[in-house]
């Protein structure tokens, strides 16, 4: 049976959504409710989607049936860009109560005073994706050793193939001085890594409230932002999520590499490496940009860790432009992919298109690009063998093991050690083991080298 006034959450997609669950539950929490596990049943489960994929629905319909298994009597909210999207299709969903759009998601404790199961369609409460027009700050706190904190949201870029704009609205951001206050709390809640999160990081600066009919005033800039977080106490690392690689400027990257807290590890969209692709995707850039800006990284950063998100079976891709992209990022000095299979999203300029890829081939080429980042991953882990890091420890899932990340984003494990969970240490990194994981031991680092940023040396 349910704990009265409790809550469970479930959490879809990217950092961005979770960072927002996590302030929603604080919410909850100082409302007088208790979060529980997901499994261990709550008279109120709140589900944060995500639209990325084609999953979306299947995998809505499968958690709200877990959730109704735990606890059959419980009021099921669903939130996020799915249920901005398809709100009328989510209302449908057997057991579901109350779905809320982009503007409305964070009055949530607004709607729930009634909890009375709904007798067919849940409530919708979902209007136009313009009435979500001002930005509001979250941070993730309590499950990891690191905070995911939103410091932008929406997107003003209109990529063809994208519902992002169409599920959280135009740019805005938050302001410089609030992101630094947030960073000084979670710095007093003891985590020592914070994860920067939003849309489009790189557009930071276009301020707290969308305007309809005006183009947004850039109060600041991305690069403003990292340099005063480079300056709050407490935190050890900072961590760019993602960024545009037409927004990853040289300051930008110039920066990075002289902080003391931000770290060598750069995320970078790329989507396709045949210029065609590109321009039929609208995106800001072409293929030599993202060469350059590779470049740029690892001339200053050698060691640094370089992701890459890519889209395959985007129509009227063929197979030479396939090749092209599986060359490209053959040649790249990158260290793994994000693969995605291109779906049909309905309201996009891609929806429309000709020149469908079937989706058997669409598959063979995800396959052949996932191979490639498992590749990919190994060499630049393998660069890194016998080599000192420093890793930011937490506990293994399954209890008996501990892992964690080095600063440039190499996965470790190690025997568990109570005394370094949320902890930063360093370690030599010894051999890749059959999960892919680097094994790894503490290190005795020689005392004239201890310390230097970005350490890179031999034993």
């Amino acid at each position: 049976m349910a704990t009265p006034k409790s809550v469970a959450f479930y959490t879809l997609g990217c950092k961005l959504n979770y960072s927002e669950t996590s302030s929603i539950g604080r919410m909850f929490e100082d409302k007088g409710y208790a979060e529980v596990k997901f499994e261990e049943g709550a008279n109120i489960y709140v589900i944060n989607t995500c639209s990325v994929t084609d999953f979306a629905d299947k995998k809505c319909r499968q958690i709200v049936r877990r959730a109704l298994r735990f606890s059959p009597d419980a009021f099921v909210v669903v939130i996020g860009c799915y249920a901005q999207l398809k709100p009328k299709e989510i209302a449908e969903i057997p057991g579901v109560d109350l779905v809320l759009g982009a503007s409305e998601k964070f009055r949530i404790l607004d709607y729930i005073d009634d909890l009375s199961k709904a007798p067919g369609k849940g409530m919708i409460s979902a209007g136009d994706v313009k009435e979500a027009n001002q930005f509001i700050n979250s941070f993730s706190f309590g499950d990891r050793t690191r905070s995911f904190l939103k410091v932008q949201d929406g997107c003003n870029y209109k990529c063809t193939f994208c519902t992002i704009p169409l599920a959280r609205g135009n740019s805005r951001s938050d302001t410089v001085e609030n992101v630094v206050s947030n960073a000084n709390k979670i710095a007093e809640m003891g985590v020592k890594e914070i994860v920067l999160t939003g849309v489009n990081l790189g557009d930071f600066g276009n301020g707290t409230e969308v305007i309809e009919g005006t183009r947004p005033k850039k109060e600041a800039m991305f690069i403003d932002l990292i340099k005063e977080l480079d300056k709050v106490e407490g935190i050890e690392r900072f961590r760019i999520s993602s960024i545009e690689p037409n927004l990853c400027t040289d300051e930008v990257i110039e920066f990075v590499a002289a902080s003391e807290r931000f770290v060598p590890h750069f995320h970078m969209p790329l989507q396709s490496g045949n210029d065609k692709q590109l321009k039929m995707m609208r995106r800001r850039y072409k293929s030599n940009l993202y060469v350059e800006r590779v470049a740029k990284i690892k001339s200053l950063m050698p060691h640094c860790c370089i992701g890459v998100d890519v889209i395959v079976g985007f129509p009227g891709e063929t197979d030479e432009d396939f090749l092209e992209t599986y060359q490209f990022l053959e040649n790249l000095d990158i260290s793994y992919l994000h693969v995605f299979t291109y779906s049909e999203r309905p309201n996009t300029l891609a929806f429309e298109m000709e020149d469908k890829v079937p989706m058997e081939k669409r598959r063979k080429r995800n396959e052949m690009l996932r191979n490639l980042s498992a590749q990919k991953k190994k060499k630049f882990y393998n660069q890194h063998l016998g080599r000192y890091r420093d890793v930011l420890f937490e506990v293994h899932k399954d209890g008996t093991k501990m892992s964690g990340f080095t600063d440039n984003y190499i996965k470790i494990e190690m025997e568990f050690q109570s005394e370094l969970i949320n902890k930063i240490a360093t370690v030599q990194l010894q051999n890749i083991n059959e999960e892919g994981n680097v094994e790894s031991f503490l290190a005795e680092v020689p005392e004239a080298i201890f310390g230097i940023r970005h350490l890179d040396l031999k034993k």
